[in-house]
């Protein structure tokens, strides 16, 4: 994966969430990601979202983590907006706080196994790798056209870090 460090300013999105865990994700039975991932694609809600800035680009963001990696957060699904003037009842809003990140540029591979590897490599590197230590306030994925062919997607990773 391609790395670079950035400052990246506040975004504020519209989407739906879940409350899951990564332990959670490996069980078919317990995980959550998935149908969160298909409500959301499969029900069309992007289009109900109003004031989107870049139509048809997906954030997926993991906040509210009690601890690390390791233990539960909120995972989010939607698009970025200008306001939250007219959010629709059942979606949820987020602002992802101005922070530092490293952004890391995955693929080209098949959906959903690029994803699943390049969050593995992120696991196992150290805050030296990083360049800083995890914030653990709010990391994202941002998938756009370049993800549009499953088969060869790419897309990026955000980790925030502390200055």
């Amino acid at each position: 994966m391609q790395k670079i460090v950035l400052s990246m300013p506040e975004i504020k999105l519209v989407g739906i969430t879940c409350r899951t865990a990564n332990g959670l994700e490996l069980d078919p039975a317990t995980a959550k990601i998935g149908s969160t991932m298909q409500k959301y694609f499969y029900g069309k809600l992007a289009a109900s979202i109003e004031k989107r800035k870049k139509p048809g680009v997906t954030y997926c963001v993991y906040t509210g983590y009690e601890g690390d990696f390791t233990g539960n957060y909120t995972y989010f699904i939607g698009e970025e907006v200008d306001s939250f003037d007219g959010v629709k009842d059942g979606f949820s809003s987020l602002v992802i706080p101005k922070q530092n990140y490293v952004k890391f540029t995955s693929g080209p591979g098949a959906l959903p196994n690029i994803c699943i590897s390049s969050w593995q490599e992120i696991w196992a590197m150290s805050a030296k790798d990083f360049g800083g230590a995890r914030a653990y306030v709010a990391d994202f994925e941002v998938y756009d056209e370049r993800a549009h062919d499953q088969q060869n997607a790419i897309f990026d990773i955000y980790i925030g870090i502390d200055e």
